[in-house]
């Protein structure tokens, strides 16, 4: 009993079946006021059901086939946007960290964008770029850049100073100090910015593609809210973008962990 209440999944379990017994509650209580469509909140059966219903819903496509057709346009876009967001927030980090003046003045910038609703920044960007599927990728790069800037920002300013002071009596160039201490010290603040960023991008492609149908996610999710096709497509869809968001970040973790070896080694000794 003692290890099954010390187990690190034990809290997770408890979260997840307490949330399958809401869900199910509420799913009933929907089921009793006799609501059209009755399974605007289906049981969590009929959801992983419908995943095997080999009935058309769309097109003569099923309800998987819509999801996971959808998935790939919206996960595409999501990712050119999360990859160009990156970089620019990595090159702003070492633009700030260079230049003090720089800092300043970009810096408070940076956490106007981040406040302005994802919703509201898109018809701005729409009519900018004149392309639907341009302002998804921008969109998504604005996102993924600022926490991204501003982790790697932390990570070049939490270098000890007796560090600095080591590379300057070694005589090391400014681009030494750089490659061989402050970037590579940055690394695991790097990846906080990635893992938070990431689902984020994700995120931000769904939200945009309600904007305009062209088959992504958020226009599938949008029509089966409508009732434009099957209800469980909505669920469907709400359900695999919950999925692919957290996996993003999980899928960050597992990257840093192979570029941060002296981290595995850590946590292999139970540091």
């Amino acid at each position: 009993m003692k290890k099954l209440r010390n187990a690190k999944w034990l809290p997770m379990l408890v979260w997840i079946g307490g949330m399958i017994a809401l869900w199910e509650v509420g799913a009933l209580v929907v089921a009793s006021t006799k609501r059209t469509p009755e399974n605007v909140l289906p049981h969590l059966y009929q959801i992983i059901a419908a995943i095997f219903d080999n009935k058309p819903v769309n097109g003569g496509q099923t309800a998987i086939m819509v999801v996971l057709g959808s998935a790939g346009k919206t996960i595409l876009r999501a990712f050119y946007g999360f990859a160009a967001g990156t970089i620019l927030g990595f090159m702003l980090a070492l633009i700030m960290k260079l230049s003090r003046i720089a800092e300043k003045l970009i810096f408070p910038y940076l956490m106007l964008v981040q406040m302005i609703p994802i919703l509201g920044m898109a018809p701005i960007i729409l009519s900018i770029t004149g392309d639907i599927n341009k302002s998804r990728i921008v969109i998504a790069a604005i996102l993924t850049f600022y926490p991204v800037a501003t982790n790697t920002l932390a990570g070049f300013n939490a270098v000890e100073h007796e560090k600095h002071e080591l590379m300057h009596s070694y005589a090391a160039s400014k681009f030494t100090v750089y490659t061989k201490v402050l970037i590579p010290y940055s690394v695991p603040y790097f990846f906080t910015g990635l893992k938070i960023s990431a689902p984020m991008a994700i995120t931000a492609s769904i939200l945009v593609d309600t904007l305009q149908g062209d088959g992504g996610l958020g226009s599938m999710l949008s029509q089966s809210l409508k009732h434009g096709m099957s209800i469980y497509v909505f669920w469907l869809i709400v359900f695999f973008s919950a999925f692919i968001g957290i996996f993003s970040s999980k899928l960050m973790g597992m990257i840093e962990k192979l570029f941060s070896p002296q981290k595995r080694k850590k946590r292999g000794n139970g540091v």
